[in-house]
Formats: structure tokens, sequence, C-alpha cells
């Protein structure tokens, strides 16, 4: 989204600020004034209803720009947290001259943020600013026209691969100079393919793109170059900015440049959720096929005998290990991630293979200085090589300092390596910046701390401040827990769901704590003639936004989701019933599992917290205006089973609303 033209740079550049500025009096004080004036007098002429809290909450936000600190702001649903943060945002902004990034949790989020009656939009209307904001989409948002080719050489009969390559721009295949560029390639344009057919021809981790012949003419890279030319505002993903922070040091020792520009602070929106995003961004996918394509390169220059049997050892030591990885692990329930079991065995496939690697390290020392390999190919390899021992070493550590998992692939196993810890690392590469960071969600605090989220960021100093939500729950909201026959199982709980939904005519959001439930779900509903008239909706059938704007405009319909636990604003008569299918208790996969390891009492110190902090989100999603009204369904199990998780889930509920049977 680019709010500007050439009119806006002749604003920008006559008068950056929406305030008259005074150089002698410190800038964020002028700052607080104007959005003192933007509070009590100019959204209200716009027509804004303010809420006390949105006021409170910027002048909390003041003191974290100012003194260039960490602030928990925990705002509860419809106090309008986003004007608030986005005032100061683009303000600093101007006055540092670099861009400030807002980093959501997902696309959804994202989408919200940047459709045309979100909130930047409507700032920029309301207040008549000309506002630069810019998106920063993940690579694996983008299509690859590498991945493209190969699907329409494989032709499969499910997807018209020739009619997506024919719609691309004219410049992709052109070998003239660019005059103009447009953005193309983004998830969003291809709302028709659901979740695996975009898989097929998205970017994935796999992609060389450095060696791409094509890397000029592709959107990602293209989307890059526009984003980074941003005057106020930069909106990624938590997952991109991640990779921004991981990836820092490597690219600029490659002489690139780093993904996100040179930025004046940082928005965690959902701020709850940047551990998790860590975990994975600060991790290593590793597949045998990729290493020996990358690797055999080398073979196709003129390099001495010794290297090649190195080259040739290697290849046969990782399709080794490769295995000794498929055979020790262990399958966890509902999930595609194999757990993996560190055998002395595998231990020793791994130091086999890292000793070979770092043997061809030292060969490839007297190789570069022969000048018989190409260079830019050498720089690869060794960055890949790099990559790989740093994941490999992690073995070497305690147990209790590494994640791993397997999962099948069509083009073999996929490793998966992560620290057990991202606590340095954040703290280090983020947070010991002089950088207002400010973290925004409705829910952040467990049992009114912020101890237990700032433990797991590794933040030591940080503001924080909590405002409830200013609707009336008492009466806007019911929540419900259903009594059913749990002796029935799945076909209790779907009788249960089926009443509900036919009771509120649709109109639901039904959340899902896994996929596999979402699929058993889907599966029954055909067999149920009672939602014949309804429209369902699910996630993974089709881009996220393309479904949830369906869900709006269709009242008698039903969403259904794994990850709309957050960002999903639909106000009105479109959502009258949010149904949690199950508590949402985080998985029994290989990352939380090792946090499980990590602490005295898991159920209490990582099931319970996680559970709770979802379950808010998920409940939020219903009452989004003062005028809407609905039904919240609990359906989990354990509100029966387990006396106190209904006494935990009772004191998370919104207040004034009360749990009925």
């Amino acid at each position: 989204m680019n709010l500007r033209s050439k009119k806006a740079e002749v604003f920008y550049n006559v008068e950056p600020y929406p305030f008259t500025y005074d150089p002698s009096t410190p800038f964020i004080q002028q700052a607080a004034d104007w959005v003192a004036d933007v509070f009590y007098e100019l959204l209200p002429e716009a027509g804004f209803e303010v809420r006390d809290e949105q006021i409170y909450m910027a002048f909390q936000l003041e003191k974290a720009f100012a003194d260039k600190q960490t602030i928990f702001a925990e705002a509860g649903v419809g106090t309008g947290k986003t004007l608030a943060y986005l005032l100061y945002a683009v303000c600093y902004a101007r006055y540092t001259r670099k861009p400030a990034v807002i980093a959501c949790a997902d696309e959804s989020l994202i989408e919200q943020l940047v459709k045309p009656e979100g909130d930047i939009a409507k700032l920029a209307r309301h207040l008549e600013l000309i506002i630069d904001a810019r998106l920063g989409k993940s690579p694996d948002q983008y299509l690859c026209l590498k991945k493209l080719d190969q699907a329409r050489i494989q032709a499969k009969a499910d997807v018209n691969w020739e009619e997506i390559a024919a719609g691309l721009p004219s410049f992709v295949n052109s070998s003239a100079p660019m005059q103009a560029f447009y953005a193309y390639g983004d998830r969003r344009n291809y709302s028709q393919l659901n979740d695996e057919q975009w898989n097929t021809i998205n970017w994935d981790p796999f992609q060389d793109c450095f060696t791409c012949d094509r890397r000029h003419r592709c959107g990602q890279t293209l989307s890059r170059d526009h984003y980074r030319r941003a005057a106020d505002i930069i909106i990624c993903s938590h997952d991109y900015y991640l990779e921004h922070v991981w990836t820092y040091e490597g690219r600029k020792r490659e002489g690139q440049l780093p993904l996100l520009p040179e930025h004046s602070s940082v928005v965690f929106d959902e701020g709850h959720l940047l551990e998790s995003a860590a975990m994975k961004a600060f991790g290593y996918k590793m597949k045998h096929a990729t290493f020996e394509e990358l690797i055999t390169r080398l073979l196709q220059n003129e390099i001495r005998e010794s290297l090649a049997v190195l080259i040739d050892e290697a290849i046969v030591q990782s399709e080794v290990m490769f295995n000794a990885f498929g055979r020790y692990n262990l399958s966890i329930a509902g999930s595609d991630r194999r757990e993996i079991v560190l055998t002395e065995t595998l231990l020793d496939a791994v130091r086999r293979f890292r000793n070979l690697i770092s043997a061809i390290e030292e060969e490839l020392v007297f190789e570069g200085e022969l000048y018989t390999l190409d260079h830019y190919q050498l720089r690869i390899v060794e960055e890949h090589m790099e990559m790989m021992q740093k994941a490999l070493l992690l073995f070497e550590q305690p147990e209790s300092t590494v994640i791993s998992w397997v999962e099948d692939s069509p083009e073999g196993l996929i490793l998966s390596v992560m620290p057990g810890t991202v606590k340095e690392m954040l703290k280090s590469q983020v947070f010991h910046l002089r950088m207002p960071v400010v973290f925004s969600s409705a829910t952040m605090s467990v049992e009114s701390s912020f101890r237990y989220l700032a433990d797991s960021l590794g933040i030591e100093r940080f503001l924080s401040f909590s405002v409830d939500s200013p609707y009336a729950y008492q009466a806007q909201m019911e929540v419900l827990a259903p009594l059913w026959s749990l002796a029935d199982g799945f076909d209790g709980k779907m009788k249960e769901a089926v009443r509900l939904l036919g009771q509120t005519g649709g109109r639901a959001l039904i959340l899902f704590r896994t996929r596999e439930e979402l699929r058993q779900f889907k599966e029954n509903v055909k067999a149920e003639p009672m939602l014949g008239g309804m429209s369902f909706y699910y996630e993974g059938d089709s881009e996220i936004s393309h479904l949830i704007s369906a869900f709006q405009q269709e009242e008698e319909s039903v969403l259904c989701a794994v990850s709309l636990w957050e960002g999903l604003d639909v106000p009105g008569p479109s959502l009258a019933n949010v149904i949690i299918w199950s508590l949402p208790f985080p998985p029994l996969d290989p990352v939380f599992n090792a946090r499980r390891k990590a602490v005295a009492d898991p159920f209490q110190e990582v099931d319970m917290p996680y559970m709770l902090l979802r379950l808010r989100q998920g409940i939020g999603r219903l009452i989004r205006s003062r005028d809407d009204s609905g039904i919240v369904v609990l359906m989990g199990e354990e509100l029966r089973t387990h006396p106190e998780v209904k006494e935990k889930v009772i004191s998370v509920l919104p207040k004034g609303a009360r749990l009925k049977s």
C-alpha cells in the first residue's frame, strides 16, 4: 500500500511533521501534544468515537518513545490501540528520517492494517496526512518463477499452470530494461489456489536465489527494493522481521543489503506470539538433495583430486546421516513432525559428516588461491556449508539446548534444527538497541504479570500497562459450555455444534486447535442435512484474506480456521457465534516438548499459560464494536473433567462475562 504520490513528495519535503516543530523543545513532547489534539479534537470532529482507554495508552507510549524503551501495551479489544501506536510511529519516523517497522503476527493482521478501509487509510483520511506505508511480505508469500516453470513441465492436471504463467507481467520474460515496475506474484493474487497448490509454486527455504538468473525480475526481489524506500512505515510479519535479525550479519558479509533498512522503532502487534516466531526464524532446514546439488557444482570446475574425493565422501556420508535421522525418531500424535532421538550411532554419523565438511572447507582455501573456481559459486557453497556446520554443531551441545525434528517431503527427509532458547539472540540483536519497541496485544499478561513473556524473550527492563476493553460484555456476550455425553466422543460434539450453528443461522467462526480437527469436522459436515443451506469456508482451501472477505459478505456462512485466533476483525451481523472446538493447549511437538523438559511443572508453567493467552484471543474475535452481540461456545472436554482448568478459564473471561453450562 502506498499512499504517496508526486504531491506527497512535495508535502513530505516541505512540512514533514503534522504540527509546527520547535527545535528548542523536545520532539516527543511536541508529538505528544499533537497526539492529545488528535484524540481530544481532530478525531471527534471527524466522527470517531474516542475512548478513555485509547487516550491512556497514547500517553503511556509517550514515555517509551521519549526514553527509547521497550513497553508492553496490553489493551483490550476495542481500545483502538493501533491508531495510538501509529501516531507516534509516523511522527518518530519523520523525526529520525528512518521508517518505523510494524511487525504483525501473520498475513491476516497485515491485511487488517493495509486494506482500503484499514487503520492506516482511516488515519490518513481523517487527519489529512499522506502516509508512506509499504508492505514487506515474507518470501513464502511470493510466487517463485523457477518453481512455476517446474510445475508447468510436470503439468499436474489439478491446476492450469500455463494460465498462471500467461498472467505474469510482460517485463518478467523480457530482457529489455524495465521502465516501470508494479507488484506481482503475491499470494493474495492467487486466491483460487489452495495452500497445497500454492506450495507447489511459492518460494521455499531451499530455493537458491543467489544463482537464479531470474532474480532481477522476481516479484519478491522487486517488492523488497520497493519497500526499502518507505519514508514512514514498513509493515511485515514477525517471521520476516526475525529473519532480518537472523540474517543481518551474514548478508553484510556477503555484501548484500539487510532484509529491512535501518529503522527508528518497531511495533510487535500481537507481541505475545513473538517467541514462537523467533524460534522458527532462528532455526535451520536441511535436505540431502539440496546439499548434493550444491556441492557437486564444485566438480564442474577444475579442482584437485583430493578435493574431488572429499566431495564424493561427503555426499555418501550425508546420505548415511540423513538415513540415520530417518531411523532414530519418534512419531508425535497429531503432527507431521517426528522428534529426533539422539543415539550414539546418530551422533557419530553427524560427527563424521561435520569432519568431512571441515576438510572440504580447508581444501577450498587452497582452491580459492588457485582461482580455478567461480568465485560467486564458491561463496554460495561455503555459505551453505557454514550453515550446516552451525546447525549440526548444536547436536554437540547439551540436549536441552537443541530442538530437532524430521518431516517427509517429495524430495526426501527434511531436517529442522533450532536452538533451545532465543533469549540471548533477541537480547543482543533487538532489545539492546536504543530504540522504542512496542509490544501490542489484548493478551500478554499472565495473572496480571508480564514476567512470563519478558523472561521468554530475554527482556530485563521494560515499561508496561493494561487497560480493559470498553465493551459491555455482560450485555453483549454469552459464554456457553455445552453438556453432551463425553462417551459419544466426536459424534456427540458434532451434534452439539450442529444445534448451535442452527441457533445462530451460521454467522459463526469455528476455531480448531489442530488441522486434523478441522479436517475431521470438514468430512462430517457433508453428512449433516441441517447444515445444507450454509456455506462453509475452510482455512487452506483458498488464500486467507479471500476466505475472510467471502465470510464477511455472506452472512449465513461459517468460517473454519486453525490460525485465526488472532487478527480476525469482523464487526457486524456476519459473526454472532464463536465456537472454540477444543481448548487451545499447545501441541505435543518438539518445540513445546523442549519447553516442557526445561521446567519443573510443564502443565502449569507451559501448557496452561499458553492455552489461557490463546483462549483469550479466540474469545476476543466475537465483540468488535459496541453494537455486536453473540455467543462464545467452549467445547473443551477439560472444562468438565478438570475443575482446575475450568476455574482458570473462568478467571480469564472478559470482565462481566459469565460461563453458563
